[in-house]
Formats: structure tokens, C-alpha cells, sequence
């Protein structure tokens, strides 16, 4: 798997690229105390700026946490086609009409009643760094490379990982 890191507007592509196809992380919130805070959020969109947008509960635990410290950490993973990537960046509670209302969708009505719903927030993630493993191909086709590479020693291009910094 070869290295490759990523600056700037390449690596806010490849966060774009991975987390769209993959949605849904774990947010780790309250990072300095254990156990880890972590529960599964699904994205809403990804911004021009390459922040990541969720919807979430105001009275939430996670909620509550980024009050009280914005380092945040998602961790996604797609195991069926070996894509990874864990995201280190600053969280910060929204309570803006147009966001909320530009970020909900019907799927939404499961957790909350509509757009004025007092509890609704959204939670704006500005990625800081991050780390990825992506093999590029799909899993028998990766599981035949490593096959090939076990029985002639050789190192197969299984794809690709790195360090991203925004």
C-alpha cells in the first residue's frame, strides 16, 4: 500500500471523496475523558469550505460535550470495500434557521418534528487532519493482489494511504 499524504484543497478532495460514498461515522466527542463518547452520525452534506454538516438533539451527550470542548474526532468505515478514514478536527453547535432547514430531509422527521422543533441543532465539523486507507479496488480484487504478493513476495499496489492536512 503505497503513502500518499495530501495538503490543503487535495486532501479536502479526498475527505469529500471518501466520506460521501461511506455517509455515516462515529463521533467522538469529550475526547480527554474515557470511555470515548461515540455515536453514529450521518452527515448531511460536505461544504464548499469542507465542512462536514450533521444534524443532532440539543439536549444530546455529544451535543453537550462540544459545548464544552469542539475537539472532535469521526472515524468512518466502509470494511466491504476496505475504505477508511479517521478525521480530527473543531465541532461547533448551529441553531441557524436556513441551515436547519437547508440540511433537513424527510429521513429527518424520525428523530425530530420538522424544522422549528426546538431541539433541532446542527453541528458544523471543520476537519483539521486526518488519516486514510483506500484500496481503490474492491475487496476480491484486493484479496487477489495480497494472494498474488504472499506467493511471489513481490509488493502489490493494494492502494493507497496517507495523512491529510487541511
Amino acid at each position: 500500500m503505497s503513502t500518499q499524504n495530501k495538503y490543503n484543497e487535495e486532501a479536502k478532495k479526498k475527505i469529500k471523496e471518501l466520506t460521501e460514498e461511506i455517509e455515516t461515522s462515529m463521533m467522538v466527542t469529550a475526547l480527554d475523558k474515557t470511555p470515548l463518547n461515540a455515536v453514529p452520525m450521518t452527515q448531511k452534506k460536505i461544504d464548499m469550505h469542507g465542512d462536514i454538516w450533521f444534524l443532532s438533539s440539543g439536549d444530546s451527550d455529544h451535543n453537550k460535550n462540544i459545548i464544552q470542548s469542539s475537539k472532535t474526532q469521526l472515524l468512518y468505515s466502509k470494511p466491504s470495500s476496505k475504505k477508511f478514514i479517521s478525521i480530527y478536527g473543531e465541532a461547533e453547535i448551529v441553531v441557524e434557521q436556513s441551515i436547519l432547514e437547508e440540511l433537513y430531509t424527510s429521513v429527518s422527521d424520525n428523530w425530530f418534528n420538522g424544522t422549528d422543533d426546538p431541539n433541532l441543532t446542527a453541528i458544523k465539523f471543520s476537519p483539521k487532519e486526518a488519516y486514510y486507507w483506500d484500496t481503490k479496488s474492491n475487496k476480491i480484487v484486493s484479496l487477489f493482489k495480497m494472494g498474488v504478493g504472499a506467493v511471489t513476495g513481490s509488493n502489490p499496489d493494494i492502494g493507497e494511504k496517507g495523512k491529510l492536512n487541511v
